[in-house]
């Protein structure tokens, strides 16, 4: 079985005026689809042909270079764009709530300190990567981290490992048609999109 682009669950302006329609266009049609089909290539006629993505990903640190960063690659932004959603005008409060509103206060202190915490890791992951929240494998505690490149805690080179409930694309083709080089404003704009509700059935 070919490994296949899923279609956005939104529209490629649904989430104006936080992450603009061309970059959408470009970085789902274009990046992503070329991590698909460069996985596609990288499996073919491999002992992984048959494999899941799932299972490529557990074992990242055993397959070649080009399954690890396509498989990444595509587990990711699948996860990426799950994690969005726009809520309508500017002047709804976008935070979670329930049990893990409670889990974000418990592990960070508050929301905003987490959410402080958050673009930390994601301004201070050097080149391409990722910030992360995930579910400890050691605790199941919430916990941030960051990897680079196309990798993800869930694969067995991770250097924290753990289950992702939200994750955020700091390669500079996910926000430099807007926001050029300033990654802490993309950050910034990050949180009025968030998903909650894809994150909280995660968690």
């Amino acid at each position: 079985m070919a490994f296949t682009l899923a279609p956005l669950p939104y529209a490629y302006d649904a989430l104006e005026p936080y992450i603009d329609t061309l970059t959408m266009q470009i970085h789902h049609g274009k990046h992503h689809q070329a991590y698909v089909d460069n996985l596609n290539k990288a499996v073919a006629g491999t002992e992984h042909e048959n494999k899941t993505l799932e299972q490529l990903v557990d074992h990242a640190g055993a397959i070649s270079p080009a399954v690890r960063n396509n498989g990444g690659g595509h587990w990711n932004h699948t996860f990426f764009w799950e994690s969005l959603k726009n809520h309508g005008p500017s002047d709804v409060i976008n935070e979670p709530g329930g049990k893990l509103a409670e889990a974000i206060n418990e592990a960070f202190g508050s929301f905003d300190a987490f959410k402080e915490k958050f673009a930390a890791a994601g301004m201070t992951r050097f080149g391409s990567g990722w910030a992360w929240l995930i579910k400890s494998k050691e605790n199941g505690k919430l916990v941030i981290t960051s990897t680079p490149n196309q990798d993800n805690p869930l694969m067995d080179v991770a250097e924290v490992k753990g289950t992702p409930v939200l994750g955020v694309d700091v390669w500079e083709h996910a926000y430099y048609l807007k926001y050029q080089n300033k990654r802490a404003d993309y950050l910034a704009a990050f949180w009025n999109i968030v998903n909650w509700d894809k994150v909280a059935e995660r968690f």
